[in-house]
């Protein structure tokens, strides 16, 4: 369910990007809570976008970072348009790229936007768990288009020791004396162990394009770091592949079988639609932001059929070992499928 929240504050956050700040009344506090590391869905019209949160949580208040992006008509909105005192449609915190505070020495990767989550992950856990560290090792294009550098260099101040930031430019020299450069797979298995033991890492955090996830990834790979280790969340998956041809078992259409917020009720389906596409005609009140299978709001479980899905960037192996798909991506393979968002 949306609620409408005040915007309190609108600062810049980097050349081209602004954080969003939305007071939270007493009355929505719980609804409003949040783990570090979760999004918020934004609504402006039609329009649905999820931004990372980048404060702590327990706060009268919840803060998004959010960079325009070339044709972004929401990104565009926010960031030339909304001011204090505006209203905007948001759905409570979500997502599963989060990290509870406890002991240890985590890590993260971060290229461009990416850095919002993890700035929320940081700041929580060094605050609360005096017995943990945190490396960041992120990347930009330049010093002007980084987002909350202030932040960076105040957690750096408040907890030195334990907190390791690195920065690197992709397209000007850095203070580090890092070699500008996109950080690949070579470069990040150079670099790492000399910032951090990897395999002695509790937790590693990806967060930013697809090229810098899969650098990252195989660089970790190579180091010996366990996969259930690594905890990844894309930012913008770009354009979506075209929709596969209709199963022949779907080709007539079928039968779609939902769960959500405890009603449970059958639809037909349309050859090769998706099945979020079915649920919203008769279920406008579904959950969805993105629909590019990145910010995992669609997500539910499959209790019966088969689907397959075009794109798939926010659900991890376990995830899909127990039956969930993104209801945004999955197209039926059988005639009868169910899901279940409840779930």
């Amino acid at each position: 369910m949306f609620h409408a929240l005040t915007v309190t504050r609108v600062r810049p956050a980097a050349e081209d990007a602004v954080a969003l700040t939305f007071a939270v009344p007493p009355a929505l506090r719980d609804t409003f809570r949040h783990v570090p590391g979760q999004h918020l869905t934004l609504r402006h019209g039609d329009l649905r976008r999820t931004y990372s949160i980048c404060g702590p949580p327990g706060s009268a208040e919840l803060t998004v970072g959010v960079r325009r992006v070339p044709g972004g008509a929401f990104s565009g909105h926010a960031v030339t348009a909304l001011a204090a005192g505006d209203t905007v449609e948001v759905l409570p915190p979500a997502g599963r790229f989060t990290l509870r505070p406890r002991p240890g020495h985590f890590a993260a990767i971060t290229g461009g936007s990416g850095i919002t989550p993890v700035l929320s992950m940081a700041a929580t856990l060094l605050a609360d768990e005096p017995a943990a560290r945190f490396t960041l090792l992120r990347s930009d294009r330049s010093a002007a288009s980084a987002m909350f550098l202030d932040e960076v260099a105040d957690l750096k101040d408040r907890h030195p020791g334990r907190f390791q930031p690195l920065h690197v430019l992709t397209r000007e020299d850095g203070e580090a004396g890092l070699a500008p450069g996109r950080l690949d797979a070579a470069k990040l298995r150079a670099l790492l162990p000399a910032l951090v033991p990897p395999a002695g890492i509790a937790g590693w955090y990806l967060c930013g394009p697809p090229g810098l996830l899969d650098a990252a990834r195989a660089a970790l790979r190579a180091l010996g770091v366990p996969r259930a280790r690594v905890h990844a969340e894309l930012f913008h998956a770009g354009a979506a592949p075209p929709p596969p041809a209709p199963a022949p078992a779907t080709r007539g259409g079928g039968t779609l079988t939902a769960t959500l917020d405890g009603r449970r009720a059958t639809w037909p389906t349309a050859p090769g639609e998706t099945l979020l596409a079915a649920v919203l005609r008769n279920r406008p009140d579904a959950p969805y932001a993105c629909r590019g299978g990145v910010c995992g709001t669609c997500r539910a479980r499959l209790t019966e059929g088969r689907v397959r899905m075009d794109r798939n960037y926010a659900l991890e192996e376990p995830e899909l070992t127990a039956g969930y798909v993104l209801a945004c991506q999955a197209r039926a393979l059988t005639e009868r499928v169910a899901l279940d968002f409840d779930a």
